[in-house]
């Protein structure tokens, strides 16, 4: 069994436990919750098993760090969304392994019956071909908007639209790998090497 969780990226000083956003949903006990290593400049990401996260939080992230963040929805390891914030308002968001993403959103369709014979039918493959295709068309968009928002955070990024557009739409067996490697892509300065937990 993967890791189901969020990722929140932010810049601070202090862990981002202690932001005010957090205080109602502290941890329970046994549930994970520890930061990786830290990146230069504050960049801190927080690795939450935790069940609750709306958008309103992110948004209070960002008011109390007053740089853009991002946090990144993690389901059972194999895929994620991410969505990005900045002091300004502007949003983007991208999913992270979204041929598995377009898959799982179909499977999990509440208007059908059997599920066992509904993701063996023709009308499945048909389903998840359209899916698999909007999602695709999104990426573009979806890269241009986390290039402006790495820009915002300040970071003299270099990488190139098309390296972006590609890692949105690589596979890997961990989507934490492709979040991390995604802040790696956008030219966030990398953390001392170590071993980041799953």
């Amino acid at each position: 069994m993967g890791f189901s969780g969020h990722l929140v990226f932010a810049r601070s000083q202090r862990p981002l436990l202690e932001a005010p956003l957090f205080a109602g949903i502290a941890p329970e006990p046994g549930d994970e919750a520890h930061e990786w290593p830290t990146r230069p400049g504050g960049w801190r990401t927080l690795r939450l098993e935790l069940g609750i996260w709306e958008y309103e939080m992110l948004s209070a992230l960002v008011e109390w760090t007053g740089a853009p963040a991002c946090v990144a929805h993690v389901t059972d390891s194999s895929t994620a969304l991410v969505t990005g914030l900045g002091p300004e308002g502007h949003h983007w968001h991208a999913w992270l392994n979204p041929d598995i993403a377009a898959s799982a959103a179909l499977r999990t369709t509440a208007d059908v019956g059997d599920k066992a014979v509904w993701t063996n039918s023709p009308e499945f493959e048909g389903a998840l071909a359209r899916k698999r295709a909007e999602l695709d068309a999104e990426v573009p968009t979806n890269a241009e908007l986390a290039l402006a928002w790495a820009t915002a955070a300040g970071v003299r990024t270099t990488a190139g639209h098309h390296h972006i557009e590609e890692l949105l739409r690589t596979h890997s067996p961990f989507a934490e790998d492709l979040f991390a490697s995604l802040l790696d892509e956008l030219d966030f300065p990398e953390a001392e090497p170590g071993i980041r937990e799953r």
